[in-house]
């Protein structure tokens, strides 16, 4: 098989294969020119006539390894088609299967870079392909392409996690080196996932602690946003139809909020900030004022927010209806006064934790954003 994209990074390629023996050669596709989908994190390849494509030759596949790979590719709208290519060594060309895109599927961009593309994107591919292969023989490739959006989510929130700094000046400072895990299963995935492990943890002792079972929601970081806008002393504030409240049997299981949403693979958190309000309010934001970030329940999910308070112009007249239509979302936006959100925090009205955080912090920084409007 030749491989002309994701594909030819080694780690990618092992971590698919797992464990498989295969031999590998640097080789050229000719009539052919690689290049990025336009908007998109992963390559194309197109005929052309002047072009050569540069990838990557693996030989020696079992009929396992080619099921490995096809499960990998297969829910893309991919399909294997056999060309010649050239080996770079100078030995002669060979006849290997490619995975060619459905013509037309996708909209080439700029010229295709495999070091660019580590950069930015490898460490999160890897994440995202060590959830994928778990699935191997349990689903379908089609499922795996359904799934694959908050796969790379769930993957892009591990990746923030290790390389946040994560001060440790209070607490004991232990780590993944303190933590054994036995075993490690996936009861359900789809949208979410929930893992369980029977793990041991490190004791302020310094013992080891008896193999224990926990389990976990595992959803992604997300971004929590309270438009501001410090001259008439208003914010926005959202409602929506919450499944948490329903399922918990609250009586009216639509939610006042701040702006939300989960951050997808490749934005930044502000980045996303100004996308959500723009799909749910209309609003374009200002200034993203930073809050702390946390876990808002780590005894039990690993989503993380990413908080802040955002000026912006709030007339009156922001207020309505959005939402984004192929999420199926319906949301109602408020614009209220300053004093009335903090008249529905003591209600009880605003019980979403987030909305408290944020009010609670204008509260105590409110008269200087004010001062400086």
């Amino acid at each position: 098989m030749f491989f002309y994209g994701t594909l030819c990074h080694l780690p990618l390629l092992e971590l698919v294969l797992a464990g498989e023996c295969y031999q590998t050669r640097a080789a050229t596709l000719a009539g052919h020119r690689v290049r990025w989908v336009k908007d998109q994190p992963f390559p194309t390849i197109e005929a052309d006539a002047d072009g050569n494509a540069h990838g990557l030759l693996v030989e020696g596949l079992s009929d396992t390894a080619k099921a490995r790979l096809d499960f990998y590719e297969g829910g893309f709208d991919y399909a294997l088609k056999g060309v010649a290519v050239r080996p770079d060594d100078g030995t002669d060309a060979v006849i290997a299967q490619v995975y060619f895109p459905t013509p037309g599927l996708w909209t080439p961009g700029a010229p295709w870079s495999l070091d660019d593309w580590v950069s930015q994107w490898g460490a999160m591919t890897l994440e995202a392909a060590q959830e994928v292969m778990s699935y191997f023989g349990e689903v379908s490739a089609e499922v795996i392409a359904q799934r694959f959006p908050m796969i790379r989510t769930r993957a892009a929130s591990r990746v923030r996690a290790r390389a946040s700094k994560s001060p440790t000046t209070l607490r004991a400072g232990f780590g993944a080196r303190d933590i054994d895990i036995h075993t490690s299963t996936r009861p359900y995935a789809r949208f979410f996932t929930i893992e369980e492990q029977d793990l041991s943890f490190r004791r302020y002792s310094g013992e080891m602690s008896e193999v224990v079972n926990r389990a976990a929601f595992i959803g992604g970081d997300a971004v929590i946003v309270l438009p501001y806008d410090p001259v008439p002393d208003q914010v926005m504030l959202v409602e929506q139809f919450r499944m948490g409240p329903h399922m918990r049997a609250d009586p009216h299981p639509w939610t006042l909020e701040p702006v939300a949403g989960r951050i997808d693979a490749g934005e930044t958190p502000e980045d996303c900030a100004r996308r959500e309000a723009l799909e749910e309010t209309g609003l374009t934001l200002d200034r993203l004022l930073a809050l702390p970030h946390h876990y808002p329940s780590p005894g039990s999910s690993t989503e993380f927010f990413y908080t802040y308070v955002a000026l912006c112009d709030l007339p009156d007249a922001a207020a309505g209806i959005g939402g984004a239509e192929e999420e199926a979302e319906d949301i109602r936006s408020h614009v209220v006064p300053f004093q009335r959100l903090m008249d529905l925090v003591d209600s009880g009205e605003a019980a979403c934790g987030p909305l408290v955080v944020c009010a609670l912090w204008l509260s105590l920084n409110r008269d200087a954003l004010r001062a400086g409007s």
